[in-house]
């Protein structure tokens, strides 16, 4: 699944389209985002937001929550109630010393490159197998459907301000695997069709 963000579109540059997981998703970056200093939930949306501009799939608060109590369960945060005055008390969160080796871990880890067996790929090689499909239609219509979001990138782009470095970047770079993408298919036209 590709992700692009412009209201209603997200932008994920793994590579394989795969949906961003909650660990890269959410997880990571509040980890990152409160080793850099304490916050609330509200603050590391902004800061999310901030970050990553429009490129970045923009979490809801709840979402934000939910991760943020999930890592405190993990032992990764640890949340501290603050007083405020005519309203109800709010958490700040810090990062634990086992928040601080998990981001560490991360990353100094290595990201994996493209899978070899994807979901279109199988498509490719069992559907006309089954006498269900056929592997021209097969490639048109992916073809299609990447050339659509090519097309939402580069309005993306366009759209994107041109100090939002990070986002350009991602945009970039989902373009460029989008390429590949493209040059791979037609690569299985010409040797499958």
């Amino acid at each position: 699944m590709h992700v692009i963000h412009s209201g209603n579109v997200n932008v994920n540059t793994q590579g394989d389209y795969a949906p961003v997981t909650e660990e890269m998703g959410v997880r990571l970056p509040l980890l990152a985002l409160l080793a850099k200093e304490p916050a609330h939930g509200y603050e590391l949306k902004q800061a999310l937001e901030l970050t990553f501009g429009a490129a970045y799939p923009s979490p809801n608060i709840g979402q934000i929550y939910v991760t943020l109590g999930r890592l405190e369960k993990d032992g990764l945060v640890r949340a501290v109630a603050v007083e405020q005055s005519n309203r109800p008390n709010k958490k700040v969160y810090y990062l634990t010393e086992d928040g601080r080796e998990a981001l560490t871990t991360w990353a100094d880890g290595i990201v994996e490159g493209p899978r070899v067996r994807d979901e279109f790929f199988m498509k490719l090689v069992l559907a006309p197998m089954t006498g269900i499909a056929d592997r021209s239609a097969l490639i048109g219509r992916q073809t299609r459907h990447f050339l659509g979001i090519m097309r939402d990138l580069h309005h993306l782009a366009e759209t994107t301000p041109p100090e939002d470095r990070f986002a350009h970047l991602l945009i970039e770079g989902a373009m460029l695997h989008l390429q590949a993408d493209l040059d791979w298919l037609e690569r299985c036209r010409e040797e499958l069709t």
